[in-house]
């Protein structure tokens, strides 16, 4: 038996739906499941944040999903904590492919949901872009420019797309503070730190998911005091 996480699910020909999955030794892993009905029918179970066990078949990169079960009980998120959920399935949905599967990513999603559900704080969505876009080879070092000079934490930085960080001369909008850096790239994230490593991760994010708006991101929107993601 294999396991893994729902990400997201669409109708697909009679009683069906098409299942993007993420599975432990496998990664991003696209498959087909037959619903049911009555008391057999797993639409129940088939749902994010839900641990799995299942097995797959077929020789073709859209695989057969059968004997599901749940592996235990779902992660508790709730309310807004859950729409940060939905963004973390929505960036996995988009940035992996069948392709390249991210064979081992199943483990830092899995303790990342844990994390979120014994208590949220916005720097865990900062550390999980982190390590996704490492998985992918697409995250410059935090730790040296492209110079391969020891980031300083009293200097500032621009990020060059595809190389690197460059030292800039003082705050701009666009420059990050080496501290920032540093703390992003030791998991110490603060107070001060927050906005601009967000919109650093969102320039990083764009190579991998592109820019057509994350509908996970609408939902944070409509709510009166959105968490910050």
């Amino acid at each position: 038996m294999l396991r893994g996480y729902v990400l997201h699910t669409r109708p697909y020909r009679e009683s069906s739906v098409l299942v993007n999955m993420l599975v432990d030794g496998h990664g991003r892993v696209d498959c087909v499941a037959r619903i049911g009905s009555g008391k057999r029918s797993i639409k129940s179970i088939l749902q994010p944040f839900q641990p799995l066990i299942f097995q797959l078949s077929g020789k073709s990169s859209l695989k057969n999903l059968y004997q599901v079960e749940a592996a235990s009980a779902a992660v508790p998120l709730s309310g807004e904590v859950s729409f940060a959920g939905f963004y973390l399935n929505e960036i996995l949905v988009r940035s992996l492919s069948v392709d390249h599967g991210a064979e081992q990513f199943f483990f830092t999603y899995h303790d990342t949901l844990m994390k979120m559900a014994a208590g949220f704080e916005q720097s865990q969505l900062r550390y999980f872009e982190v390590a996704l876009l490492q998985e992918l080879g697409l995250m410059p070092s935090l730790l040296e420019d492209i110079s391969e000079h020891t980031i300083e934490a009293d200097y500032y930085y621009r990020l060059l797309p595809e190389e690197g960080f460059v030292s800039a001369l003082g705050p701009k909008q666009s420059h990050y503070a080496g501290s920032m850096l540093l703390n992003l790239a030791n998991k110490q994230l603060c107070g001060d730190d927050f906005k601009s490593a967000k919109q650093l991760m969102r320039q990083l994010l764009v190579a991998c998911i592109g820019d057509k708006p994350l509908k996970s991101r609408a939902l944070f929107t409509q709510q009166v005091k959105p968490i910050e993601r």
